[in-house]
């Protein structure tokens, strides 16, 4: 199945990009890779990702690239990724 990033998944992995560049410019690159190719390989299985246990929603998924979070939901023809964020921040309430 084919994966789609949002714009607001995009946003959030340019702030991740910016900020852990602030430190470690190559360090930055490479956490950007392991993100967006686990994002990617979710087109394969998308139910292997757990529940979002904030929301409870069968359709609203979440694999983690440590210390990340790839939110998507599981559409008939796509899998949308909605949002990566850190595991410490708290989640927006109008992902479902």
């Amino acid at each position: 199945m084919r994966v789609r990033l949002t714009d607001e998944a995009k946003a959030k992995l340019r702030a991740i990009r910016a900020h852990i560049a602030e430190d470690a410019p190559q360090r930055a690159d490479a956490m950007i890779d392991r993100i967006t190719r686990h994002a990617e390989r979710i087109g394969e299985f998308p139910h292997a990702g757990r529940r979002v246990p904030e929301y409870q929603i069968d359709t609203l998924r979440e694999v983690l690239e440590r210390p990340y979070r790839i939110i998507y939901r599981i559409q008939p023809d796509e899998i949308e990724v909605l949002t990566v964020m850190h595991y410490r921040q708290l989640l927006p309430g109008d992902l479902a």
